[in-house]
């Protein structure tokens, strides 16, 4: 493949990166808390530099000395964004009973949407960078490559939290309770998910037992 065909693939599976459900359930618990839309899509742009710093770092560290990620170091980063998603669904429910929406002087969660971004960067770093090397063998255009898929992957985020914002918006203005129940539903999404994540990596894939299954996805 072309190195420059290679880098627009990289975008376009940055794009679609964004709207894996463990990112679209963590960023809808942060992003419930808003109505308006700039402060919603500077939410996804800071998730989305955490997630490409971290996948830049780590996955360049593979490509450029071959490490080989073990199964369990695997489970474990995929374990770390799955206590993420429960601690955010945890913090949704704890601050339900607040008011709904963020006022105009009030911070919204961008460190904690930063937070986020760089642990789900790490348990993706290694799938992607085992992907790039089953393409291309040049290490400056791999890195290259997690760089625009990093961009892809932000551009993507920036969009699904606008999206989730803009009908919290419209349905709050028609339902004055709307915002505390977008917080309560999102933190049980964030919580359930993450409950059923840290099963799955658990005890379907091993990560507690003997012999651990990993699979970079």
């Amino acid at each position: 493949m072309h190195p420059l065909a290679l880098l627009g693939f990289g975008l376009v599976l940055g794009l679609r990166h964004a709207a894996d459900p463990d990112h679209v359930v963590a960023v809808t618990a942060i992003t419930a808390r808003t109505r308006r839309l700039a402060p919603a899509a500077w939410l996804g742009v800071v998730w989305g530099i955490g997630h490409t710093a971290t996948l830049f770092l780590v996955g360049s560290l593979i490509i450029l000395f071959d490490i080989v990620v073990p199964a369990r170091v695997g489970l474990l980063f995929e374990l770390a964004v799955a206590m993420t998603l429960v601690v955010v669904g945890l913090i949704n429910l704890r601050s339900a009973e607040r008011s709904g929406l963020e006022g105009a002087g009030v911070r919204l969660p961008a460190t904690r949407a930063f937070g986020v971004g760089l642990v789900h960067g790490l348990a993706g770093s290694a799938a992607v960078a085992l992907m790039v090397l089953a393409t291309v063998r040049d290490p400056r255009w791999a890195c290259g490559y997690l760089l625009v898929f990093g961009a892809g992957t932000l551009i993507g985020m920036m969009l699904i939290t606008t999206s989730v914002a803009a009908p919290i918006g419209l349905a709050a203005r028609r339902w004055r309770q709307f915002p505390r129940l977008a917080r309560v539903g999102s933190g049980l999404l964030s919580l359930g998910f993450g409950a059923w994540l840290i099963y799955q990596i658990g005890w379907l894939d091993g990560l507690f037992r003997t012999v651990p299954r990993w699979t970079p996805h």
